[in-house]
């Protein structure tokens, strides 16, 4: 046995600096995997308090660092096309001559930023809510000029069919954003309307192409100083 061992020797050398090789490939391939595991981006969308439209909105971040909320786009979907607003920031109400009232003002101007948008920081395991669905859906319904009676359109032709919440955040160091939304469904059920999601997860956007895609809708929005749209048709 020995005297095989020293026969092939070299070629025992070359299988074993082969097997070391491989193992070390392997090993720094898990590392890999695991520190891109912690890097990877995670914000959540989901809904709280409870199973219908008034529950909250509530947006967490499970990224390994801080990420920076920049836009809030929420896409309101019906029989007849499709209402698009930026919800980033809180609504602003003027009083009944049109001039929005002195203490409003002084909030907005020197308030907490935390009371007037709700762009900003989130610290990692941090979450926060952006109000209730029914907030969200009256909103995009009442500056498109469609009239509600409770949660449901006025006009009964008019369906509302789901509700997508889009968030786009700037993640640690990175240059590029990143995103998450879904979509959840309304179901008109017994005097009430259930949400339900489209799908059992946040969707995460935060590949290469995708993160390209963002930052040029980002430059649209900023260079538009976009607040909404609609293709709703008559």
């Amino acid at each position: 046995m020995l005297d095989w061992i020293t026969q092939h020797s070299d070629a025992l050398t070359v299988f074993t600096n082969v097997g070391t090789l491989i193992i070390w490939l392997v090993y720094a391939q898990l590392l890999y995997l695991g520190f891109r595991r912690q890097r990877r981006p995670r914000l959540i969308i989901n809904r709280g308090k409870n199973k219908d439209i008034n529950g909250l909105c509530i947006i967490s971040n499970m990224s390994a660092e801080s990420v920076y909320i920049q836009y809030i786009i929420a896409d309101l979907t019906t029989s007849r096309g499709t209402i698009t607003q930026d919800v980033t920031d809180f609504e602003q109400f003027n009083d009944d001559e049109g001039k929005q009232d002195n203490d409003d003002q002084a909030s907005l101007a020197f308030g907490p930023v935390e009371d007037n948008t709700r762009q900003g920081p989130m610290a990692s395991g941090s979450c926060r809510h952006i109000g209730s669905y029914a907030d969200l859906i009256i909103r995009l319904a009442r500056d498109e000029g469609v009239e509600m009676v409770g949660y449901r359109p006025k006009d009964e032709s008019l369906e509302f069919h789901s509700l997508t919440i889009r968030l786009i955040a700037i993640y640690g160091p990175e240059d590029q954003p990143i995103g998450a939304e879904r979509t959840f469904k309304l179901e008109d059920r017994s005097g009430h309307c259930n949400l339900v999601p489209a799908s059992w997860d946040t969707r995460r956007l935060a590949s290469k192409w995708q993160r390209r895609k963002l930052a040029k809708q980002v430059k649209r929005l900023n260079d538009t100083n976009f607040i909404s749209s609609s293709q709703l048709k008559e």
